[in-house]
């Protein structure tokens, strides 16, 4: 692990896995809400062994960069520093790896955080990966109507429930873990979700300035309550495709819940996952891509 600073003093934490090799490419993680970069191990792992380098943050308010006793705590203007930080990842990502393509892969609240990405700092990065993904603006507007109660609405499809934690996956070894975790299953406090609802609103609903080339990958599970039965993850690759995206892949995994990294499917979400990887760097012969 390596630490770095962020503009407003915070210490980030980052993992750092490194093939045997010089790496072909570096896939840069952006994990989830009310989790830590330390559950990618596995996705990292099998990245390494396919000659990927790979870096994941524990993002502010989260895992060893969380204040003490302050889960879900981004601090003022906590969002756009979170953003910031990720960009600040890359820049280090480009010093140590210079010349090699760099790929950032957000899931969930990650994924959040990469679609602002998008906006401000495409240039940094070769391709970019949105898994358990959602039209952010929308999910704001579904859990106004589900009174807030963010973990309670996602799991709501999932009745009789056996944890409170099942809309994460179908692998019940995997929600048991996740439950477990001291570090994992927090929501964002109130000034930090507020910060997160007015940029979804003010700057995710309309993505622009995204340049037309750069390949980006859409992926999610059908039963994936963010995506409200696709709805919602359809109307983000709606926007994407009216901003002129020209290399835009979009996979759907029938049965899969949020996590797919997690998923009893993983195996398949991974090697699909590589394919991609190595046609969008050009560092393998993997070709196509899927849409719909």
């Amino acid at each position: 692990m390596f630490t770095f600073p962020s503009t407003d003093g915070l210490t980030v934490h980052v993992r750092r896995w490194l093939p045997a090799a010089p790496p072909r490419a570096v896939v840069q993680i952006a994990h989830g809400m009310g989790e830590h970069g330390a559950r990618y191990e596995p996705l990292a792992r099998a990245l390494v062994a396919h000659g990927y380098a790979v870096y994941a943050d524990d993002h502010r308010g989260h895992g060893l960069t969380m204040r003490p006793g302050r889960p879900g705590e981004l601090g003022e203007d906590g969002w756009n520093l979170l953003v910031e930080d990720l960009a600040a990842l890359t820049r280090i990502i480009r010093e140590q790896h210079p010349a090699v393509p760099v790929v950032l892969l957000g899931h969930s609240l990650g994924s959040f955080a990469a679609q602002q990405y998008l906006l401000d700092h495409a240039d940094l990065v070769d391709a970019v990966a949105l898994c358990g993904t959602t039209a952010v603006d929308r999910l704001f507007a579904f859990l106004a109507e589900a009174g807030g109660d963010v973990m309670g609405a996602f799991n709501a499809a999932f009745q009789p429930a056996r944890t409170e934690a099942d809309w994460l996956s179908r692998d019940e070894a995997q929600v048991d873990a996740y439950i477990a975790d001291p570090l994992c299953g927090f929501t964002l406090d109130g000034p930090s979700m507020a910060g997160l609802a007015a940029a979804a609103v003010t700057r995710l609903a309309e993505p622009k300035g995204i340049p037309a080339e750069l390949p980006l990958y859409v992926v999610v599970g059908d039963h994936d309550p963010l995506n409200q039965k696709l709805t919602l993850s359809d109307l983000l690759v709606e926007r994407y495709r009216a901003t002129g995206l020209t290399r835009l892949t979009h996979r759907a995994y029938r049965g899969a819940r949020h996590e797919l990294f997690n998923e009893t499917n993983r195996d398949e979400v991974v090697a699909d996952l590589i394919a991609w990887l190595d046609t969008v760097t050009g560092t393998g012969t993997s070709t196509g891509t899927v849409s719909g």
